[in-house]
């Protein structure tokens, strides 16, 4: 499926806070995360390495013929996940890595081959994420949906929960999203250089 070479990793945390053993929940009468795994499977990736905190999600994965890595309890982020992984793996500075999170067992496996492709297609880039077009205002509204805003190359500029960029004028009339106005929804789908994975690694927690 993909002309891109690259590898997919999932991070697939147990100990979630709102919900346990999330990525072990059954659907359809597989666990979530071996949905995310087929497909990522179908996506044609190099590799597909679950990343994971605990031996039961490690055993669950291995046991439908997945590779599992057992990997360290205290992370800050599934990408910090996501660079032990690709460190212990020895993949290549330039080796492309996509996060999947482990929680999206409908995520389209185009959609994971468009993003690897759009960052070996940016040599300049470090790094490739997903978005589209919102047009409902309750959407645009909903801390739920994380947005972003781009430049005119599509370089993303920032993100927020709160509505951005801000329809001043049209909101002080309680009028709805101007129809010209560009808002874009973020989807939690990225595309990583192993050399910049390892950076980020080594980068301290700011404060916010």
């Amino acid at each position: 499926m993909a002309s891109t070479s690259f590898y997919v990793v999932i991070p697939a945390r147990y100990a979630s806070t709102r919900l346990p053993g999330k990525p072990l929940l059954d659907i359809a009468g597989k666990p979530m995360v071996v949905h995310v795994a087929d497909k990522a499977k179908q996506s044609g990736a190099s590799k597909i390495v679950v990343a994971t905190d605990d031996a039961r999600i490690e055993a669950v994965v291995q046991g439908y013929g997945y590779s599992a890595v057992l990997t360290r309890q205290d992370h800050v982020s599934g990408t910090d996940r996501i660079a032990e992984v690709a460190i212990r793996e020895a993949w290549s500075d330039d080796a492309i890595v996509v996060n999947v999170q482990g929680d999206e067992p409908l995520i389209d496996p185009a959609l994971i081959v468009e993003v690897a492709e759009t960052l070996a297609n940016n040599k300049e880039a470090v790094m490739a994420t997903a978005c589209h077009v919102l047009h409902s205002k309750a959407d645009f509204l909903n801390p739920n949906i994380v947005k972003v805003v781009l430049d005119k190359n599509g370089n993303a500029l920032y993100f927020s929960r709160a509505p951005i960029p801000y329809p001043r004028d049209a909101f002080a009339t309680n009028a709805d999203v101007p129809k010209d106005m560009p808002i874009y929804r973020h989807i939690g789908l990225y595309a990583y250089r192993t050399k910049f994975l390892k950076q980020y690694a080594q980068i301290p927690a700011a404060a916010i």
